[in-house]
């Protein structure tokens, strides 16, 4: 724990001693399920006027790889950032919170009560596409049950959706019974939509990275950001949006 508190300490003797900081814009690139958390925490940062672009983890990452150069990026896991990291596209990455997916139903929905429910005919399902974090945590789980009860579950899949706002937004109007989801997009709905735990035997294990991304013009501003997700405004924001600290920071 004493690492998490003493980063921030050593940053901030840095931009007093740099005189950076203060003004200007900083881009972050963010995971779709951030949102509402980032959005709270980007209001309160003072170090820059924080700007972001919301989407799914694969597609920012796909825009870096492209020559995109926002500040920071943000994943809805460990594998994305690591890959940039190793394509030097980035710093060494951070985990900084962790999280958990849930089946997700329109409230007061009677039609699933559980998750063998959406292996029934007729059900409507929406996952998250392969490549998103969402979709492949989603996969994790499926690939724990009987063939015979992954095929139907598969069979009833409706839509996969490029990001998990895709599935909140088919939830909430209707247009699906069940998705699979984070815990947080589920309370982001103030609700709206109701949740179904997993069992723990499926339950994948979901972190969230982020990384300074390199050639970046504001490096003092990214590195405040990065660790105001440890402890701060940002790590507030977090917690009061559901995030739960990662396993370790390292």
């Amino acid at each position: 724990m004493r690492r998490i508190w003493i980063l921030p300490m050593l940053l901030a003797a840095f931009l007093a001693a740099s005189g950076c900081g203060g003004g200007g814009e900083l881009r972050v690139s963010a995971a779709a399920s951030l949102q509402a958390s980032f959005t709270e925490y980007g209001g309160k940062f003072e170090e820059a006027e924080a700007s972001f672009s919301f989407a799914g983890s694969d597609v920012l990452a796909a825009q870096i790889r492209s020559g995109a150069r926002p500040d920071v990026y943000a994943a809805a896991n460990t594998t994305l950032p690591d890959a940039l990291y190793v394509e030097q596209l980035v710093e060494k990455p951070i985990r900084f919170a962790s999280n958990e997916l849930v089946l997700a139903k329109p409230a007061n929905s009677r039609k699933i009560t559980s998750l063998a429910d959406i292996r029934r005919s007729g059900v409507r399902l929406a996952i998250g596409s392969p490549t998103v974090p969402v979709g492949s945590y989603t996969r994790t789980v499926l690939a724990k049950l009987l063939r015979s009860q992954r095929e139907a579950i598969y069979a009833n899949v409706r839509t996969e959706e490029p990001d998990v706002s895709g599935i909140v937004g088919k939830l909430t109007q209707g247009a699906v019974d069940a998705g699979f989801v984070y815990r947080t997009d589920v309370r982001a709905t103030n609700g709206r939509l109701e949740e179904i735990t997993l069992p723990s035997r499926l339950q994948p294990v979901v972190e969230y990275s982020v990384a300074v991304v390199r050639g970046t013009e504001r490096p003092a501003e990214a590195k405040a950001f990065v660790y105001g997700l440890l402890s701060g405004d940002g790590r507030r924001a977090l917690d009061g949006a559901g995030f739960q600290p990662p396993a370790r920071t390292g």
